[in-house]
């Protein structure tokens, strides 16, 4: 096994963190020519496209290609079908309620302030978190059984997520379900199949990261991308909004929070 590139991984840093910047520069100039900052949501997936498209062309000849391969069209997958469905989802809406109570009472212009609290930020968690996906590019090294077992927890993973989002946007399109909650399908086995999923996907990167050293180095990443979906940002301010729907408590009671499992029986 080659020893890793240190020397070019090191090198193509600068080029990785300007797409971030590209990527998010561009979103911001939609987001004040449209009034609404959550289009970040839409810019979140892509971003991490982006990422990898510029570590795989930086890292031609260094790393393994069997790996540098995989690691782009999984992440690829995952980031457009995210970016395509939360951009049909807030399609002609108005400001986000969370963006909209970020930005409330902003000391300044609202726009300069946006930048400092919410792009600064998500721009800095997507580079951190892509770390890993950027370290496994320039890993050198066949793939293995943990790469294999990286590849099922990144299908099991999208599984939750795509069907998932599909399910509740079935929910919500069918007004007699108005004001209920979602109990059914991937929802009966946990209430974030979505969040969960995302989770796996990033458990799954890693591992075939992690396949080669450095890769291992990295597990910090996919733990920020865990901790943000399960006890930050997901999960806690989704329950905290559905807190008050009739029956989510007795959803909360029989249903697990987070990893699926057969929900309890009352």
């Amino acid at each position: 096994m080659s020893p890793f590139p240190l020397e070019a991984f090191l090198a193509g840093l600068p080029w990785t963190a300007l797409s971030v910047i590209v990527v998010l520069g561009v979103t911001f100039a939609v987001a004040v020519a449209q009034g609404r900052h959550s289009v970040m949501d839409v810019a979140w997936g892509p971003g991490f496209v982006a990422v990898a498209a510029v570590s795989f062309a930086l890292s031609a000849g260094a790393g393994d290609d069997a790996r540098r391969l995989l690691l782009l069209v999984l992440t690829g997958i995952w980031g457009s079908r995210l970016g395509t469905h939360i951009g049909r989802r807030a399609r002609g809406g108005h400001e986000d309620p969370r963006y909209a109570a970020l930005l409330e009472g902003a000391p300044g212009p609202r726009n300069v302030y946006a930048l400092r609290r919410v792009y600064l930020p998500q721009g800095t968690v997507m580079f951190f978190v892509s770390l890993t996906v950027q370290v496994g590019m320039f890993s050198t090294g066949p793939l293995g059984a943990l790469a294999v077992a990286g590849v099922l927890c990144w299908l099991i993973g999208f599984f939750f997520e795509a069907v998932g989002d599909w399910q509740l946007a079935r929910f919500k399109a069918d007004p007699s379900r108005r004001g209920t909650v979602l109990d059914t399908g991937l929802w009966r086995y946990t209430r974030h199949p979505n969040y969960f999923g995302d989770a796996a996907v990033w458990a799954g990167l890693f591992l075939i990261a992690a396949d080669s050293w450095p890769g291992i180095l990295t597990v910090l990443s996919p733990a920020l991308m865990i901790w943000t979906l399960a006890g930050k940002t997901g999960k806690p301010l989704t329950e905290k909004a559905m807190s008050g729907r009739p029956g989510y408590r007795e959803y909360v009671e029989s249903t697990s929070g987070f990893i699926p499992r057969p929900p309890r029986r009352h």
